[in-house]
């Protein structure tokens, strides 16, 4: 019970602090203080309490999609492995559960900004749907393929693969974390894919997505964002972390902050790719998933 209630606080409570070593690392190389690591959660507190201003050309779809998209991401995130490096609902179909719940949240979010009638938010509704038709596939592929070569199949497997297979669980592990450090990148909306604090109308996709949201609508998409973002990286931390080490919450945090520093380097150090661009970048994840898929195979039939 003590490990659940851990769970949900850490599940609740370090997406903001996540964030806010983002912006604090993309302070630090602008040459900035920056604000507080906890300033996340002021704006999420401020937004809160604001009133809403809702247009009159939407409809409860509209209003809907924040409480759905919120629950939906929280609800899978009962099925990922966090800081006690078990998950809180472990079953053999977690991960058709947990991909199609997610899957069900990003529905909303592009039915809500296309239900507000802007052909500008329906760009970006069509920009995010065609990203996730991509991410998707090469998440089942990465996914299934190590949860084959362990013969678990739940997110328990992803600790087993590199004690269970050898140099091959070495390799697999590599592949599938970089793999996945891109999906944070690519669902989380961050350079190169696309940048949380652009205003520049050709190049808008999730924050275009929630231009008409505001108060605790628009605090609700953007935690939601930053929850995904610590959901797929405690999958890599899952996956690279021993199964057997006895201090695995300390690593757990150092590889979320590391995660999180890195983000925020890449964000500082590059610039957002031009949108004929970013499918290319998108596809790498693919490749990726098709070598993991490969060594999977040679490590199962031979070769």
């Amino acid at each position: 019970m003590i490990s659940i209630l851990i769970n949900l606080i850490i599940l609740l409570i370090l997406p903001f602090i996540m964030t806010g070593i983002i912006k604090k690392t993309k302070a630090f190389w602008c040459g900035r203080k920056g604000a507080s690591i906890f300033q996340p959660l002021y704006d999420f507190i401020k937004l809160v309490k604001k009133d809403f201003v809702i247009s009159k050309t939407t409809s409860f779809v509209f209003s809907l999609t924040p409480l759905v998209t919120i629950s939906c991401i929280i609800f899978a995130g009962l099925f990922i492995p966090l800081v006690s490096g078990k998950a809180i609902i472990t079953i053999p179909a977690g991960l058709i559960i947990f991909a199609y719940i997610l899957g069900l949240g990003k529905f909303f979010s592009l039915i809500g900004a296309m239900d507000t009638g802007s052909s500008f938010e329906g760009m970006g509704a069509s920009r995010e749907a065609c990203f996730t038709s991509i991410v998707e596939p090469a998440f089942f592929i990465i996914m299934a393929s190590i949860m084959a070569l362990s013969g678990n199949y739940t997110f328990e497997s992803l600790s087993k693969i590199i004690s269970n297979t050898g140099n091959y669980g070495a390799l697999i592990a590599i592949f599938a974390a970089l793999a996945l450090f891109l999906m944070v990148l690519i669902e989380g909306c961050r350079v190169p894919v696309d940048d949380p604090s652009t205003h520049l109308e050709l190049t808008m996709i999730h924050e275009v997505m929630i231009l008409d949201n505001s108060a605790s609508g628009l605090a609700l998409l953007s935690y939601s964002s930053s929850i995904k973002m610590l959901l797929i990286s405690s999958l890599i931390a899952k996956l690279i972390i021993p199964e057997t080490v006895s201090f695995y919450p300390l690593l757990y945090f150092a590889l979320i902050f590391i995660i999180a520093i890195i983000i925020g380097t890449v964000e500082s150090s590059m610039a957002r790719l031009r949108m004929s661009h970013v499918f290319e970048f998108i596809f790498i994840m693919s490749t990726f998933a098709l070598i993991v898929l490969s060594l999977a195979a040679v490590r199962i039939f031979g070769g």
